[in-house]
């Protein structure tokens, strides 16, 4: 997969946080951390279409491995694209900080309309999830910030949101 301009690391970000987003945009490393750390990702053919520091694009197709037997794509499926839509960004504000616990405390769901097609999942939330990471270890307290992760279908309908409480902490 080729690398678009807004997927290139920033200039501002350090080696480490760019080698990430590397191998975030690379594919072939995706579905083989997949394969080794996420099986069902990997299984229900999710991929990462697109990652900076700031945003996270993922994808999940409709198709027989994430189907439901409504014809829709199941809601287990649904919400692990919106869960790794933040979670990629949450791997990027942990990078090169040490030993930080990352966990979701909660989650919120609404749907909108009939997952019928690919589904794309969309976090623009990297800002405020470098916040809370760099709270967690300033004040060496917990810190939990909410996301939103919006899944649109291919004709741009949303389909559902997704709101992912991450809670960050300093491991000692």
């Amino acid at each position: 997969m080729a690398t678009n301009a807004s997927a290139r690391p920033s200039s501002k970000t350090g080696p480490l946080v760019q080698n990430r987003l590397r191998d975030f945009n690379n594919s072939w490393k995706m579905r083989l951390f997949f394969l080794k750390r996420l099986p069902s990702c990997w299984f229900w053919g999710i991929r990462v279409d697109r990652c900076d520091t700031d945003s996270c694009v993922v994808s999940i197709p409709y198709r027989w491995t994430t189907q439901n037997p409504f014809r829709s794509t199941y809601f287990a499926a649904l919400s692990g694209a919106a869960e790794l839509s933040t979670g990629t960004l949450a791997l990027l504000a942990l990078t090169g900080k040490g030993r930080i616990s990352m966990l979701i405390t909660g989650f919120e769901a609404t749907f909108i309309k009939k997952a019928d097609t690919r589904t794309t999942f969309t976090c623009n939330a990297g800002a405020e999830i470098r916040a809370a990471v760099d709270r967690a270890i300033a004040t060496n307290t917990g810190q939990e910030v909410t996301v939103l992760s919006t899944g649109k279908n291919t004709h741009g309908d949303v389909v559902c949101e997704m709101r992912l409480t991450w809670s960050f902490k300093k491991k000692t």
